[in-house]
């Protein structure tokens, strides 16, 4: 099974089934069937990409709803450290992170569900991202979690003096203070 759990409800790590011979590799990266039979009914309706140098930081963001997003996350080119927080309030793991290394070559992806903020931080010289979003980006919806707050702890796995982030990223409220309306749905 290309599913494998996290200590968080609702978020998977993916690994599609990869193919290679003398030629080079092939996989499917998304199949809506494989997906919908492990219980995910997602529609993909947007697409996004980004391409980021080493040290810089993304994140911690989400759309509140009704805009909120679900997420699938992989990397093309290069390697990060993926992070999605759980913001759903009533979770057994409100307010923890879970992290991982996603590559260009270790091709695993990670789905992340409504109610968690999502960032990473570019681990290789350069790192090409691409995430799909089952909702809309909608500039009122968007909202975000500091990605330096100290009661997430959150190690990015790079040193403190090479971080790049964006001001807006800078100016995100703790945990604490962010806005927030998810609600935990064991279901």
């Amino acid at each position: 099974m290309p599913f494998y759990p996290t200590p968080f409800h609702g978020l998977w790590i993916f690994e599609p089934q990869v193919f290679e011979d003398e030629r080079g590799i092939f996989f499917e990266a998304y199949n809506h069937k494989v997906f919908l039979d492990h219980g995910i009914d997602v529609t993909w309706i947007q697409d996004n990409q980004s391409v980021s140098k080493y040290g810089v930081i993304r994140g911690l963001h989400y759309q509140l709803p009704p805009h909120a997003q679900a997420k699938l996350i992989r990397v093309v080119s290069g390697e990060i450290f993926d992070v999605a927080l759980d913001l759903r309030k009533g979770s057994p793991t409100f307010g923890k992170y879970f992290g991982m290394v996603l590559s260009a070559d270790n091709r695993k992806q990670l789905f992340i569900p409504k109610g968690f903020a999502h960032g990473f931080s570019v681990l290789s010289p350069q790192a090409i991202v691409l995430y799909k979003c089952d909702a809309l980006y909608n500039r009122d919806s968007e909202a975000g979690v500091h990605y330096s707050d100290p009661a997430l702890n959150i190690d990015w796995k790079l040193p403190h003096n090479v971080h790049i982030v964006s001001e807006k990223d800078k100016q995100l409220p703790p945990l604490a203070s962010c806005k927030n309306t998810f609600l935990f749905d064991a279901s």
